[in-house]
């Protein structure tokens, strides 16, 4: 950790890089603008202490704080001034200054003041690192065939700065996704910002974005100044007001805009992630997003797949989700039983990733606290009594059938759902059934059961284990 000290008074400059380094840290020097911005470049400090009044200087104080705090605003600056007012004082902190001492200052005042401002630095830092660990360790999971081809696809668009858009059912994991791609590329230590394009009021989407400036206020960082450096995720992009969509045409192509209330233009170097759930093109045609933004976010494509098409991750995942609970909120770490992961994995999932995710969470709230989680406690799932059935419950359409047919029907649907749990994978649904492949195979044509493409029932099957 280091602190940066900017005066042009060679005397200061010294003095308290020498009370600096006396108290332990590593300090460097600038006497103008120049200096500093060079030193800044080369690597950012962990502090700045930095004199309004350069003598020589192309910047003055007011004007390096404000490069600062928009190119790095992690790093808090501490001005100093001989000159000192409380109009110069407010300036300074509504640009973003962490504090304000005027000269001749006080050594243990300062070193008071150092010591709050680099611990704010430190726990920056380690929130950043924290939000990192999370990203890494989220919940990219599986092995099934869909995930595989996802994965692959990701692994390839991490270390280019290529814009990615993600499609896909909602809550199938596109922003997991999009994360994966931020925590495995060379940004993975700057911000990763999520703009939610539904969420933000229309008519507030350009301040949320863009940032303020007001006499009040100061200036106010909007998202994208935020995201310098790292990633901004623009998630359903689709809802996007028409007129925002233009003006983000605009920073794509220059790189930079201008707050609102603002006169300076600000520059951001970002990485765009988009995703949506709607058809973008048929968007276009009804005149909703514009071809134009289209084509500037739509280099990479990469489709999510829905959880109906991973069916085999879907045990993996629901133990992670336990796992995750039981760490963030104490919620008991049980386990399911064959039965329930069976079931699990033959139930639908319109909700995809996220609806697994909240039914886990009901479960270990609601269910008992020992004991491994048992099918029946599985939403939808309630046993009926033979009471109530008359024994096993038949649903209209195979009750009205001739035992034939029903008996056909029942087997068809049966080894359907089999054959799209394992993915596809004839001599694992064999195993499972218990059954002889070839019998399998034969069972399959006499039903009329036949894959046209690999991936699962209905999508092609595969003849050997994975």
């Amino acid at each position: 950790m280091s602190i940066l000290i900017v005066d042009d008074e060679q005397d200061i400059r010294e003095l308290v890089g020498d009370i600096l380094q006396d108290e332990g840290y590593t300090v460097r020097l600038a006497a103008n603008s120049d200096d500093c911005m060079a030193e800044i470049n080369a690597e950012p400090p962990s502090l700045m202490i930095l004199d309004i009044w350069l003598k020589d200087s192309r910047m003055d104080g007011i004007d390096i704080l404000k490069t600062v705090k928009r190119d790095n605003p992690d790093v808090p600056v501490v001005i100093i001034s001989g000159h000192g007012n409380i109009e110069i004082a407010v300036a300074a902190i509504k640009q973003g200054a962490y504090d304000f001492i005027e000269k001749p200052f006080n050594i243990d005042q300062l070193m008071v003041v150092v010591a709050r401002a680099m611990e704010t630095s430190r726990l920056r830092r380690e929130n950043q690192e924290l939000r990192r660990r999370d990203v890494a360790s989220a919940d990219m999971l599986g092995s099934s065939a869909a995930f595989k081809t996802l994965k692959s696809n990701l692994d390839k668009v991490t270390k280019s700065n290529g814009r990615v858009m993600l499609t896909g059912e909602p809550g199938s994991g596109k922003e997991m996704a999009a994360r994966y791609i931020h925590s495995n590329s060379n940004r993975a230590s700057a911000p990763f910002i999520t703009v939610s394009s539904a969420s933000i009021e229309p008519e507030r989407m350009e301040e949320v974005l863009f940032g303020r400036e007001t006499p009040e206020r100061g200036v106010e960082p909007g998202l994208l100044e935020q995201a310098h450096g790292g990633v901004v995720y623009f998630d359903e992009v689709a809802d996007m007001p028409l007129g925002t969509q233009g003006k983000i045409l605009r920073v794509l192509t220059e790189q930079q805009f201008t707050r609102a209330g603002g006169t300076d233009k600000v520059r951001v170097d970002l990485r765009v992630i988009s995703s949506t759930c709607r058809d973008l093109r048929s968007e276009i045609g009804l005149g909703r997003f514009r071809q134009e933004l289209y084509d500037r976010l739509n280099v990479v494509p990469i489709p999510v797949p829905a959880l109906s098409e991973r069916c085999e991750d879907i045990p993996d995942l629901a133990r992670h989700f336990i796992g995750w609970f039981h760490k963030t909120q104490g919620l008991p770490a049980r386990s399911f039983t064959p039965e329930a992961e069976t079931m699990l994995q033959t139930m639908p999932w319109p909700g995809n990733i996220r609806q697994l995710r909240n039914m886990v969470e009901r479960v270990l709230i609601l269910g008992d606290t020992s004991g491994p989680i048992e099918a029946h406690e599985l939403p939808g799932t309630e046993p009926k009594s033979e009471a109530e059935t008359g024994g096993l419950p038949l649903s209209g359409a195979i009750a009205a059938l001739p035992l034939r047919e029903a008996r056909e029907l029942f087997e068809r649907e049966y080894l359907l759902t089999q054959i799209n749990r394992f993915g596809g994978n004839i001599s694992r649904t064999a195993s499972f059934v218990g059954m002889e492949r070839s019998a399998l195979h034969r069972k399959l044509k006499s039903l009329g059961v036949v894959g046209t493409s690999r991936g699962g029932a209905g999508r092609g099957f595969t003849d050997y284990d994975e």
